[in-house]
C-alpha cells in the first residue's frame, strides 16, 4: 500500500512540475496589429526557406521569450528550416563545398566581405526590405559592404573576458592572464582561427589584419606557447563551462557574456587594455538562394521593431535597430557591458588575400597539431 501511495505522489508531483514548467516555458506571443510591414503574400504560403545562423542567436520561445521563427511561419505561412553554425569559416566551407542551399546567412563583416569578391552574395531588393529604414546609418555601407546593396545588420558587438570571481585573484586588464600559469588547465580559448589569432596579436601589439606574414609567425607562436594551459578550444561548448564553473577564464562574445551571468553571478567581464575585435553580423541572401522573395520578407519581418526588440533582449548584443533604442522595454539600454562609457580600443576583421588566407590555414592548423 505504502508503495501504491508512493507512486501516485510521485505522479502528483511530476504533473504539478510539468504543469509549472509549461507556464514558465510559454512563449512570448507576437502582437500582429504592431507590426509594420504586409505578410500576407499569397504566392509565398506553403513555401519553404532555409535559413543559416549562429548558435544561440535569435529569439527561441526559451524562458518565455518570443519564438521568433514559428511566429514567422504563422504570420506567412511559410516553412523555415534553421540551421546553425559555430564559425564563419564552418559556414564558408559548407556553402564553398556544393551541395547545400540556403537562402538567409548571418555571418560577420569580414566574411561577408570575402563571400562578395567571390560573387557568394546576391543584392537585395530593398523595395521588399521596408523595414530595413530602422537600421542605424552607424551600421549602414560599411567597409564590407560599402554600397549597402548586400545586407541588414542584425547585431553587433565586442570581444572581451570573461572571467570567474571565485577563481581568478584579481580583476584582469589584460590578455596576458590566458598565458598565466596559475591558471593551467582553467583557460578555454576560441575554437576559430581569427578570434583566436587576434587575441594573440592584440598582445603582441599587431593589426589583426597584417599582410606580414612574420608577424603571423610570432602570433603563432605565442598560441602555441599558450596551448599546454588551454583547457579546451570552444565555441557554443563556453556557455556550459562557464555556467557551471567548470574553467576560470574565457575570451567571449559581451552579448553571450550577459547571457551567461544571468545563469552564474560569479562571472564578470572586462575589455582588455591592449584592444579587441568590434564585430557587426549582418543578414544576407546567397547568390543561389531559391526562395530570394521569401528570403526578403523574412529578413523585412526580422528588422520589425517587436521583433527586433524581442532579439535585443534575448540575445543581448548590440542592436542596430533604432526603434528598440528608444524602447524602454530594451533591457539592455544602459548596459555598459555593451554601451561602455569608456572609449574601448577596437579593430574590425578585414578580409585577408587568398595567399594570407591560406597562410592562415597553415598556421592555425601547426597551433592545433602542435
Amino acid at each position: 500500500m505504502k508503495k501504491v501511495i508512493s507512486i501516485i505522489m510521485t505522479l502528483v508531483m511530476l504533473l504539478s512540475i510539468t504543469a509549472l514548467s509549461g507556464c514558465v516555458n510559454s512563449s512570448e506571443k507576437l502582437n500582429v496589429d504592431a507590426l509594420k510591414g504586409n505578410y500576407d503574400v499569397p504566392e509565398l504560403k506553403g513555401t519553404e526557406i532555409n535559413v543559416y545562423n549562429w548558435g544561440e542567436y535569435i529569439s527561441d520561445g526559451s524562458e518565455g521569450s518570443l519564438n521568433v521563427i514559428k511566429e514567422f511561419e504563422k504570420l506567412t505561412g511559410i516553412k523555415v528550416n534553421y540551421a546553425m553554425f559555430d564559425s564563419n569559416e564552418d559556414l564558408y566551407s559548407k556553402l564553398k563545398s556544393g551541395g547545400v542551399s540556403y537562402d538567409v546567412l548571418i555571418p560577420s563583416d569580414y566574411m561577408i566581405a570575402r563571400m562578395i569578391s567571390e560573387n557568394m552574395l546576391q543584392p537585395i531588393n530593398f523595395e521588399n526590405v521596408p523595414n530595413a529604414s530602422y537600421i542605424s546609418q552607424s551600421y549602414k555601407n560599411s567597409y564590407f559592404d560599402p554600397d549597402g546593396q548586400y545586407t541588414v545588420a542584425y547585431t553587433g558587438g565586442m570581444v572581451g573576458l570573461i572571467y570567474n570571481t571565485t577563481m581568478v585573484d584579481e580583476v584582469p586588464t589584460s590578455w596576458s592572464v590566458m598565458w598565466d600559469e596559475k591558471y593551467s588547465g582553467q583557460i578555454l580559448t576560441f575554437n576559430n582561427s581569427r578570434d583566436a589569432f587576434g587575441i594573440a596579436q592584440y598582445l603582441l601589439g599587431y593589426s589583426v589584419n597584417s599582410t606580414d606574414k612574420a608577424q603571423w609567425d610570432v602570433a603563432a607562436k605565442k598560441l602555441i606557447e599558450q596551448k599546454p594551459l588551454i583547457q579546451s578550444y570552444v565555441m557554443d561548448e563556453v556557455f556550459d563551462k562557464m555556467e557551471m564553473g567548470e574553467a576560470a577564464i574565457a575570451p567571449y562574445y559581451a552579448g553571450d557574456y550577459l547571457t551567461m551571468a544571468d545563469i552564474n553571478p560569479d562571472l564578470a567581464f572586462v575589455y582588455p587594455d591592449e584592444g579587441t575585435n568590434i564585430f557587426i553580423d549582418a543578414m544576407c541572401i546567397p547568390s543561389n538562394a531559391k526562395n530570394k522573395a521569401a528570403a526578403e520578407l523574412f529578413i523585412n519581418y526580422m528588422c520589425e521593431p517587436e521583433v527586433s526588440l524581442a532579439n535585443a533582449n534575448y540575445l543581448g548584443y548590440l542592436c542596430p535597430n533604432t526603434a528598440v533604442l528608444s524602447d524602454d522595454r530594451y533591457e539592455y539600454k544602459d548596459s555598459e557591458v555593451l554601451y561602455p562609457k569608456k572609449e574601448v580600443k577596437c579593430e574590425y576583421f578585414h578580409n585577408l588575400d587568398q595567399d594570407m588566407l591560406d597562410y592562415l590555414a597553415s598556421l592555425w592548423e601547426k597551433v592545433k597539431l602542435a
